[in-house]
């Protein structure tokens, strides 16, 4: 299979390819929302991000409490247009909301991969292990199994 798509990164020398979402909406009134989650440092955000930044996950760039439309999303990564959400208590009983945060994100052809608070915490290592296989599955070469 030929693949004219541009590689990201490699993930145990499996190929990601690049899938850049362009002209992402953007509402400059959450920036100091944005920021101040940033600063605040919910635990399982912060020990995700000690995970991945600066490349530290196979080079792979990643971006905290990003805007997307009226929006904020826990991490992004931009070269895959892929949303993480680290789902904890602040989602509870708010599954209608985060159904139509979800479809609005999908809409604009973004993937969305989910996990919870309480595994970030407690199952960080297996955590990371099935986020790598997720990008493999969704951004690599579709014609290798994993």
């Amino acid at each position: 299979m030929e693949n004219n798509k541009e590689i990201a990164a490699y993930i145990d020398k499996h190929p990601i390819y690049r899938n850049f979402i362009e002209n992402l909406p953007y509402n400059i009134k959450l920036k100091a929302r944005s920021r101040a989650l940033r600063k605040a440092g919910v635990l399982s955000e912060v020990i995700f991000w000690m995970q991945v930044y600066k490349g530290m996950f196979w080079k792979i760039d990643f971006d905290r409490q990003r805007i997307i439309g009226n929006f904020i999303v826990d991490f992004y990564v931009k070269t895959l247009g892929l949303v993480i959400e680290i789902d904890g208590s602040s989602h509870d009983n708010k599954e209608e909301y985060d159904q139509k945060r979800e479809d609005y994100l999908i809409s604009l052809g973004l993937k969305i991969y989910r996990v919870s608070d309480l595994r970030v915490k407690h199952d960080l290592n297996n955590v990371m292990t099935e986020l790598e296989k997720y990008i493999i599955a969704e951004f690599g070469d579709s014609s290798i199994n994993i």
